[in-house]
């Protein structure tokens, strides 16, 4: 016979992200309360009067009762996360006869111009600064600029791209930032600061120069890249001092933070990179300003995210974390413009004409939050 004292007892946390029923302590021996994970996720946290080896928690559906899992008990405490559905719920915990009920509501996550907003690691909301859905029928010249004085590729062998402000090469349709690599005919010439010659390549590349910039923050864009495991496509994600910030000296001094860069030859990688030291740290250091295990398949959309505050900086590949430099050092202290590059490549991924051309970077979306 179970005694009063050896009923299950639950003590747990409450959230404003889950809107939990109330419960009466009076006339039930058992309460049951549940804290929010996140914007999709409930966490039960308990304790066990009597000794128990395991709890079941079960899910009510219809009249029934439907076991969801079941968890361990150490040293009489359980912890359980359970995934919030977007219908309200009944749930329960149960140890033998024993057993406490609770109605879970949806999460009622908080929304502003940039959508659901994220949270921050305090767990307060992060606030929208930017937004670009790309829903629309051409560029927003009120947030992006088309860039037409740059060029990237290897000169030596002449498979270099200049950058126009081209509808072939930066368009809006279906949803999403088209930007394009293509061979261009006849050749054009180059309005890039340097002496280049005409070429045979055009590519599509905006920002935010001189209309948008900002100092730590939430920075977020989802993309997808031309399937090919040819070299020669690269594509970028990155982050430039404003020069109205009074920006002195030369790069990489000054700072560069590229969120992400795709690069063709390696199909399977987003590779995030640091630029800040005047050597550049003699390379790139896994861990420190680069990483080369985060993982980002050509061909399909995928999120990259960098968390930049005023003693780290994180980058995120698909809500992985993929790099955190914890240097703060002084090239990062500054205001930066956003940019987004379809280009040729360089060095070992040179373009050699196996890559399909035209090759595309379609953009979803552009957000960033402070």
């Amino acid at each position: 016979m179970i005694t009063p004292s050896k009923l299950l007892t639950i003590a747990l946390l409450l959230s404003s992200m889950v809107v939990v029923a109330p419960a009466s302590a009076a006339s039930r021996p058992v309460s049951l309360g549940v804290p929010g994970v996140d914007g999709q996720h409930a966490t039960l946290k308990g304790r066990v009067a009597l000794d128990a080896p395991k709890v079941v928690i079960q899910r009510k559906q219809g009249k029934r009762w439907k076991k969801v899992r079941a968890v361990r008990v150490h040293h009489h405490s359980f912890r359980a996360t359970l995934p919030l559905l977007d219908d309200a719920q009944t749930v329960r915990a149960v140890v033998g006869s024993v057993h406490s009920k609770q109605r879970l509501l949806p999460a009622r996550t908080p929304t502003d111009a940039c959508g659901p907003q994220p949270l921050k690691k305090d767990g307060t909301p992060w606030t929208c600064t930017f937004n670009d859905d790309f829903d629309g029928t051409a560029l927003d010249r009120t947030k992006w600029v088309p860039q037409t004085v740059f060029s990237t590729g290897n000169y030596l062998s002449g498979a270099y791209a200049c950058y126009y402000d081209d509808p072939s090469l930066i368009s809006v349709s279906g949803g999403a930032l088209h930007l394009m690599l293509q061979r261009m005919d006849p050749p054009r010439p180059c309005g890039d600061v340097l002496p280049l010659q005409t070429t045979s390549y055009g590519g599509g590349m905006v920002s935010t120069y001189h209309l948008f910039s900002q100092q730590y923050g939430r920075f977020e864009a989802r993309f997808r890249t031309t399937k090919t495991d040819q070299p020669g496509l690269q594509e970028s994600w990155w982050l430039w001092p404003d020069d109205r910030e009074g920006v002195t000296g030369s790069w990489p001094l000054t700072g560069e933070i590229d969120i992400v860069e795709t690069y063709s030859r390696y199909p399977g990688l987003g590779i995030p990179f640091l630029h800040y030291t005047p050597r550049d740290n003699g390379g790139p250091v896994p861990g420190l300003n680069t990483s080369w295990d985060c993982r980002a398949e050509r061909g399909v959309w995928n999120t990259y995210t960098l968390v930049w505050t005023a003693t780290s900086i994180e980058a995120y590949v698909n809500g992985s974390s993929c790099l955190l430099n914890t240097s703060g050092d002084p090239a990062f202290m500054k205001k930066y413009i956003l940019n987004l590059t379809q280009a040729l490549g360089t060095a070992d991924n040179s373009y050699t004409g196996t890559a399909p051309l035209p090759a595309s970077m379609d953009v979803d979306y552009v957000k960033v939050w402070h």
